[in-house]
């Protein structure tokens, strides 16, 4: 893949030390990280492809959007006035419409997902929802890395149940054996609200069989916890201990409701994660707020998500780090409860390490895939100062984004991307748009006139 060296910046290497290198260096060879260090140690320039001087530029680990649904790009601006985190407001929004869903939306709306998120400065996000086949195929094409769960959506249909978990499995099959970037999980959509009892074994008992994580929905409000309250008088994070969901790896979106036994539950957990969603959690309405502080006090992993773009609106990664901080500054009435510096490691290495890829990615270290992400600090906005990861995280924003690098290759370049032109990819989604809206609106007119 040949060698590049990137120098002059300032690198943030997210290491176990947090080691930032003023007008430091970073080497990739073959896709790797072959050095990183300081401008005194900068090897000679002569023996690399492609050098770059980054003076002026933040250069840091790619960002790790822990939580997020790229095919929902669809539904951007589409459910104003509703709750995404309740059963109602997610019903009416989403689910009914996506019905009216077909596979050729699917790689124009990741395709134009991934390019939001690479020029704002992600390199890896988790993913949740079904027509998984085609979003890996999308994220091939794009280039990023991924973890896709199948999102099995049951609803009381035993039989859907049935055939989401088959087509589940087969998805991890073929999945398994590609080329490293998209890697396959599972994702029971939210245990107890749409998923059985029964189908939640079977989902552990298949996630155990081939070694892949579930990524689900949880705590979202007091409508997860009807059920298993109703029927055991316990939480359903304690109930989805006892049913074995813990014994693997979990990671689980939102937690805004969760008790302190509910915590207890994550911290006896051998590879339990919570992805911590600030901005859909406070446009959602909902009162609870993810206790990201406590989490991470008993040992928790926690990371940093986006949601949804219906939910959310924006990928900008950047921007999540600033809301994430403010609301945890709210919710604890602690200035700063969560540094600067823990919203990066949350964003990145905690990120990596909540989908079991830190030992690749999430920090700037030799040997490690080369996912780096290098961030323009020369605009209206930023000015020389002492910490630099406070600049970014309260100053910053993810269109600040010049270069992206995922294995080594340059997929944005001076705020372009490599691979297809933004503008095709726009022009593509806005047919593939304007099409499933189409669809939707003659699906209610049908249903409307079957009514009457």
């Amino acid at each position: 893949m040949g060698s590049t060296l990137i120098h002059g910046a300032t690198v943030l290497s997210v290491d176990a030390e947090n080691a930032v290198f003023e007008g430091g260096f970073v080497a990739i060879r073959d896709g790797r990280i072959s050095g990183v260090g300081s401008k005194a140690d900068t090897p000679n320039p002569s023996g690399f492809d492609e050098v770059l001087d980054l003076t002026g530029h933040l250069v840091m680990p790619g960002l790790v959007n822990a939580h997020t649904h790229s095919v929902m790009v669809l539904f951007r601006g589409r459910s104003e006035g509703q709750s995404l985190l309740t059963m109602e407001g997610w019903y009416n929004s989403i689910r009914e419409p996506e019905l009216s869903l077909v596979s050729s939306d699917i790689g124009p709306a990741v395709a134009l997902s991934c390019a939001e998120m690479a020029l704002s400065g992600t390199t890896t996000f988790c993913d949740q929802y079904f027509f998984a086949e085609e979003i890996a195929d999308a994220v091939k094409q794009a280039g990023l890395r991924s973890v896709i769960a199948y999102g099995i959506v049951q609803l009381g249909d035993e039989r859907r149940g049935e055939e989401e978990l088959a087509k589940a499995t087969d998805f991890l099959e073929r999945q398994r054996s590609a080329d490293g970037r998209v890697i396959p999980w599972f994702g029971p959509h939210a245990p107890y609200v749409d998923n059985t009892e029964a189908l939640l074994v079977d989902e552990v008992a298949v996630a155990n069989k081939y070694g892949v994580g579930l990524h689900l929905h949880m705590a979202c409000g007091p409508e997860d916890n009807a059920e298993t309250m109703a029927r055991y008088g316990t939480t359903a994070a304690v109930a989805l201990e006892t049913l074995g969901l813990f014994n693997g790896r979990i990671h689980a979106a939102h937690c805004i409701d969760l008790s302190d036994e509910d915590i207890a539950v994550f911290a006896r957990a051998p590879h339990a994660s919570v992805s911590y969603n600030a901005s859909a959690g406070l446009r959602s309405g909902r009162e609870g707020i993810c206790p990201a502080v406590a989490l991470r006090a008993a040992g928790v992993t926690v990371a940093l998500g986006t949601d949804n773009v219906a939910a959310n609106n924006s990928y900008d990664m950047v921007s999540e780090m600033r809301v994430a901080g403010l609301v945890a500054s709210h919710r604890e009435g602690v200035a700063q409860p969560l540094t600067s510096r823990d919203l990066i490691r949350m964003a990145t290495i905690e990120g990596a390490k909540a989908l079991g890829l830190e030992h690749e990615i999430g920090s700037i270290e030799v040997g490690k895939a080369a996912d780096i992400v290098a961030f323009d600090l020369s605009g209206p906005g930023y000015s020389e100062t002492p910490d630099p990861e406070t600049l970014l995280v309260y100053s910053g924003s993810g269109r600040d984004l010049r270069h992206l690098w995922v294995s080594g290759e340059q997929l944005v370049k001076d705020r372009q991307l490599t691979r297809k032109p933004y503008d095709t990819i726009r022009r593509e989604y806005a047919a593939t748009y304007r099409d499933f809206w189409d669809r939707v609106a003659a699906a209610k007119q049908t249903n409307n006139t079957k009514v009457a």
